[in-house]
């Protein structure tokens, strides 16, 4: 199409606005590729190629956006400049987390990508909890972030992180996540229950639903903050060993 064609069918005149919005959307994009690249180098290659999908502008808004976010986590929470994630765990946000595209799902995935970064490189750990991310709706995610926020958290005498139990009447946790449809709320809790992430479900006799976090979904919970240190140390409790 000739330039003098493009000019006769933009009736609204918003070409313009249309052409800086890409400018800005690359120049978004070339900085997250460049803190990917920066935190894993076998990752920019992939992020690239990600950038280069006809279908991806959807994806790679998403992936630039918690790459963005990890960075200022790390640029606030560190004072270590050369950290690296390890190639598994980069691949698995891209792959993963750039389907997600509820603004608290991606700051979990966000907290997650910046705690994986460390000194070597090496570090592992967060797979488990991405693996876990990665499976639940952004309705679980609201769930089980209330969950860890609002229960009572304590040590064992042997040391273990727990929380004291959580209960939540229906009307609440209706409010909570939006959603009136109570059996799709206790399909939500089962499968939360089913992946080892709260403790319970609805009453068969009631509206009161148990939601206590275990110890994994409170661990989980503190490296979605992109805390890297003890889960006790992060809600301030003290270690017993």
């Amino acid at each position: 199409m000739t330039e003098k064609n493009e000019k006769s069918v933009d009736h609204l005149g918003v070409a313009p606005y249309g052409e800086a919005l890409n400018t800005v959307a690359k120049g978004a994009m070339a900085g997250a590729g460049a803190f990917l690249g920066r935190i894993c180098l076998p990752a920019a290659e992939e992020f690239g190629l990600l950038l280069r999908e006809k279908v991806a502008g959807w994806r790679t808004k998403n992936i630039t956006q918690i790459a963005n976010k990890a960075e200022e986590i790390l640029s606030s929470a560190s004072k270590e400049k050369d950290l690296h994630a390890h190639p598994r765990l980069v691949g698995k946000v891209m792959n993963e987390g750039s389907w997600a595209d509820d603004e608290k799902v991606q700051d979990m995935w966000a907290g997650l990508l910046a705690s994986s970064c460390t000194k070597d490189g090496r570090d592992e750990t967060n797979l488990i909890f991405m693996n876990l991310l990665s499976q639940i709706t952004s309705v679980q995610a609201r769930i089980l972030n209330h969950a860890c926020e609002s229960s009572k958290k304590k040590v064992s005498p042997a040391g273990w992180l727990n929380a004291d139990y959580l209960q939540i009447e229906l009307k609440q946790l209706q409010e909570l996540v939006a959603i009136n449809d109570f059996h799709r709320l206790d399909r939500e809790l089962d499968h939360l229950r089913t992946l080892g992430l709260i403790q319970g479900g609805f009453d068969p006799c009631s509206t009161l639903a148990l939601i206590t976090p275990t110890a994994l979904a409170l661990q989980m919970y503190v490296r979605c903050q992109g805390f890297t240190g003890s889960p006790v140390t992060y809600f301030g409790l003290e270690e017993k060993l």
